[in-house]
């Protein structure tokens, strides 16, 4: 059982090129996980939608037996049809923008959306712009053959219908019928969704036992100033992150030489992980630091 569910994850590995030419390994999300997350995230906004309605109704029908309250009536319903809006269709926009690139659910079934790397096995970091594609794609792919198929006037029968279906079955299926369990959206918007463990930092992560702690190794106590923390930006944090949790000797070193050489640093050996541990630490004080300021800096570009 346990050869076989290894076999199953190696199937889905793939191995990726970071701009700083860093190579990171992703498991490709499951189908079963993409379909639970989906299911979840609709739950989710369904609950979500139906208690504003609720609640909107509850304030609404006495305002409507005031005099005059027919006005304040139609106000809420205005209110209404746009957060209804709003809520469908920005739902999913608007948590795979943030930090993490995952909504709710995606989040609970361990998975989130990247940029899937191109020809020569690169990848850079997830746009605004891909976002926004594979989620207007999916009223393509799943809301408006539905709709025609609920619409249609002989029911599960008819031309309309049966062509909707058809529709429907293609993009829905269409996950199956390649190796990264593409949809649609993902194809066009250059994005694929990849597991993301819920795992939580270890303490050395930490901003206070990794920005003053010493090595374990060596005793070295690592401290780097506003010039050489200000070369990298929160994108580049993320990326840091993420080889820590992996704990991956190989992408520690590489990571590690890349940041002495970009500080002018001489690397040593040995001693990367309490390194990187720092200098992470020490580089989310300060972004979080310049946030409360109201300066951010993206990445490396900014």
């Amino acid at each position: 059982m346990r050869d076989r569910q290894s076999a199953f994850i190696a199937r889905r590995q793939r191995t990726v090129l970071t701009p700083e030419g860093l190579a990171l390994p992703f498991i490709v999300g499951s189908r079963s996980a993409r379909i639970g997350a989906l299911i979840l995230d609709y739950l989710i906004l369904l609950v979500g939608t139906v208690a504003v309605t609720i609640a909107m109704a509850y304030i609404g029908l006495p305002l409507r037996e005031m005099e005059g309250g027919d006005g304040a009536g139609e106000f809420l319903a205005v209110l209404w049809t746009i957060f209804w809006f709003i809520a469908w269709n920005g739902y999913f926009m608007a948590f795979e923008l943030g930090p993490r690139g995952a909504t709710p659910g995606k989040r609970i079934v361990g998975i989130r959306v990247a940029a899937r790397p191109n020809a020569a096995g690169s990848a850079g970091r997830l746009t605004p712009e891909a976002v926004i594609a594979r989620n207007l794609l999916r009223d393509i792919e799943l809301f408006m053959p539905l709709i025609l198929v609920l619409m249609a006037p002989s029911g599960a029968g008819g031309p309309a219908a049966m062509a909707a279906t058809a529709w429907f079955l293609i993009f829905a299926l269409f996950p199956f019928f390649n190796r990264d369990a593409l949809r649609a959206g993902d194809l066009i918007a250059g994005t694929w969704v990849v597991e993301a463990p819920r795992t939580k930092l270890a303490r050395a992560l930490s901003v206070e036992g990794g920005a003053h702690g010493a090595s374990e190794v060596t005793g070295a106590t690592y401290r780097f100033g506003d010039e050489e923390l200000s070369i990298y930006g929160e994108y580049e944090l993320q990326t840091l992150e993420r080889v820590l949790r992996d704990n991956q000797a190989e992408a520690m070193e590489a990571v590690h030489a890349a940041i002495c050489r970009k500080i002018g640093w001489t690397p040593g050996a040995g001693d990367e992980r309490a390194f990187l541990e720092a200098f992470y630490a020490q580089l989310r004080a300060r972004l979080e630091n310049d946030m409360r300021f109201g300066r951010r800096k993206a990445d490396k570009f900014s």
